[in-house]
């Protein structure tokens, strides 16, 4: 995964606009960016000014597609529901709302 990143940063030499091609968060590139070099124990990017990658990011680059390349696919996950608020279930004992009249059990409000 942080390989595939890093392929796509080296790619696009633009941290916005890789992030906007695998699709994921800026925030997402930058934290596998941090996460692959303290693995290598080099920096990897020169993030200043224009991003260009570092010796060890150049001698990175061919070995990460090669690797990227021989790796099986990815499985796709399945397209399901995903997250959100739980919704609460409405008890068997509740009438349904009928237009113009008041709640059951509920105390009309004064006007």
């Amino acid at each position: 995964m942080h390989l595939r990143r890093f392929v796509a940063l080296a790619e696009e030499r633009h941290f916005p606009r890789a992030a906007a091609a695998l699709g994921i968060p800026l925030a997402a590139l930058y934290s596998s960016i941090e996460k692959l070099e303290e693995e290598v124990g080099h920096p990897l990017v020169i993030r200043e000014g224009e991003t260009r990658l570092t010796k060890a990011g150049e001698l990175l680059l061919p070995e990460a597609r090669e690797r990227i390349a021989a790796a099986p696919a990815p499985v796709a996950r399945p397209a399901g529901p995903s997250g959100g608020k739980a919704r609460a279930s409405k008890g068997k004992g509740r009438a349904p709302v009928v237009k113009g009249q008041p709640k059951p059990y509920k105390k009309r409000q004064g006007r």
